[in-house]
């Protein structure tokens, strides 16, 4: 049985991984996190606290899931971590250098950590394939899409693959930002190397979009989640019953379900 700490409990994407989670034989909801519903109990097990620190204090846990906010995530983190905790990180906001801190702490406590901008089984097909596109196509840019309401920005989702492709290589061809006519932020933000373009309307939830262009050519790959966090579920339940197997951070769905 793998005990749960989840932080977020009142977020938008809860409700149905809390539901999955309470239908799996081998998982149990031990504590929950969030402040204005400290002293409730979460779905039915477990109290709800207001910090992680009290949570992973209070009740036994193996894995803490993280959909909190930018704000939030690196303490939440932090704690788990010091407390000899996995950690599961569905929360956008945290750039590379954070991973890296992330990476060091976990290790120098034996503790695995698996990071994702987006639990999509989906999105982690399309990050799988734009890695693939990468290694053969020079150029590309990315389009992160977002309700009005997002505060972050690029998104999670976006952030990470930008990071993920810029590894692979530099995209080029673009003319310099030096040599440009008119207001570079026309141009979007540099993540990883990349050029990304957050776009935040009514309507949108979090769809990205990838752009790789050539000679007389483009490929174009997009996912578009749909109005519920439905999408997230399965890839979230695989990376708590997973996420024990390698110390360290291990980031994107990806890693799991493509190990090769």
């Amino acid at each position: 049985m793998i005990n749960i700490c989840f932080a977020g409990v009142t977020g938008w994407t809860a409700p149905p991984i809390l539901a999955a989670i309470d239908a799996a034989e081998d998982l149990t909801l031990t504590s929950g996190v969030s402040r204005s519903a400290a002293g409730r109990s979460a779905a039915g097990q477990g109290a709800v606290y207001a910090t992680a620190a009290e949570a992973l204090a209070a009740a036994p846990a193996d894995v803490l899931v993280d959909f909190t906010s930018a704000a939030a995530v690196q303490g939440n983190v932090r704690a788990a971590i010091e407390a000899g905790v996995h950690v599961v990180i569905g929360t956008s906001g945290l750039t590379a250098g954070d991973y890296a801190e992330i990476d060091r702490l976990a290790r120098d406590r034996g503790v695995g950590v698996i990071a994702a901008g987006n639990f999509s089984v989906m999105a982690a097909v399309l990050r799988r394939a734009a890695t693939m596109a990468a290694e053969h196509i020079g150029a590309w840019e990315i389009i992160d899409y977002a309700s009005d309401t997002k505060p972050d920005v690029p998104s999670g989702t976006a952030r990470d693959l930008a990071e993920t492709l810029g590894q692979v290589r530099q995209p080029g061809g673009a003319v310099p930002l030096a040599e440009l006519e008119g207001p570079v932020e026309a141009r979007g933000a540099e993540i990883g190397g990349v050029r990304v373009h957050s776009v935040r309307l009514p309507s949108f939830v979090v769809s990205t979009e990838v752009v790789f262009g050539g000679p007389g050519e483009r490929l174009i790959m997009r996912h578009d989640p749909g109005l519920t966090p439905a999408p997230y579920v399965a890839g979230t339940l695989l990376a708590v019953r997973r996420v024990a197997g390698a110390v360290g951070v291990r980031r994107g769905l990806d890693s799991l379900l493509f190990e090769d």
